[in-house]
């Protein structure tokens, strides 16, 4: 059982990890390695600067659906981790973890429909951008993707998970 634990204790952190750097970090779309989009802004590499300059992204109604899910995402995780944490010292023996898995489940289904919405509408999401034949999408993009099949197996470990001792 305290391998159970420490194994979804550890599971949980690595997706709230993956999720929060999928929503922050800037490279859902990528050009050449040179340029690149994310949820928040378009990001060029300078090379005589050796910087990237950065622009907010063109907001479109797509873009604030995927922003807003991810975020989402992140909170409902965050949420249940807490909640985790304190229904692990109060809760009576032989309880059940429903709650935090519930969020768990919430939190993969809000990340697997932003995932869902970037990939079928990027061409709107990146429509002022260059020219998307010559891109691909990034490494976030991935993440996200992989987030949603671990919070989903999260979520249903946690609500067949039964406190003992």
């Amino acid at each position: 059982m305290a391998y159970l634990l420490m194994f979804v204790t550890l599971l949980h952190l690595i997706t709230l990890a993956m999720q929060f750097i999928a929503t922050m970090e800037k490279s859902w779309w990528e050009w050449d390695g040179l340029e690149n989009s994310d949820l928040w802004y378009n990001c060029r590499f300078d090379n005589f600067t050796g910087s990237w300059l950065c622009s907010s992204s063109k907001e479109t109604d797509w873009l604030h659906a995927v922003q807003i899910l991810m975020v989402i995402s992140v909170v409902f995780s965050s949420v249940s981790f807490l909640v985790f944490l304190g229904q692990l010292f109060t809760m009576s023996k032989g309880g059940l973890f429903y709650f935090t898995g519930l969020c768990q489940v919430f939190a993969g289904l809000t990340a697997f429909s932003a995932a869902l919405i970037y990939t079928l509408n990027n061409k709107e999401i990146l429509q002022d951008s260059r020219e998307l034949t010559s891109g691909h999408f990034g490494y976030c993009f991935i993440l996200a993707w992989v987030c949603v099949p671990l919070l989903l197996l999260s979520g249903v470990i946690y609500v067949h998970l039964r406190k003992k001792e």
